[in-house]
């Protein structure tokens, strides 16, 4: 985390999967997304949040749906980012 910043190092990562999974896709799966994330060795926070997901098949803005709500049930909103 920067001093001085409530924004973690991290912040806009969630936004970079979200969209790199959706490159060309109109649904993803939840096993795929938990994947990709592993892959990109996202922060242990971010983990969380993407494990989070029930088991599925998400569309781009349920998929978004979802994560948002993590992140503010955690708080995690301005640290890491919201994703759209």
């Amino acid at each position: 985390m920067r001093l001085g910043s409530i924004q973690a190092e991290e912040f806009g990562d969630l936004q970079r999967l979200v969209d790199g999974m959706y490159a060309g896709r109109e649904a993803v799966d939840r096993l795929d997304l938990v994947v990709q994330a592993e892959i990109l060795d996202l922060a242990p926070d971010l983990m969380e949040i993407v494990t989070l997901l029930p088991p599925g098949v998400y569309d781009r803005r349920r998929l978004c749906d979802q994560l948002n709500s993590a992140l503010a049930a955690h708080g995690w909103g301005s640290m890491y980012g919201t994703v759209e």
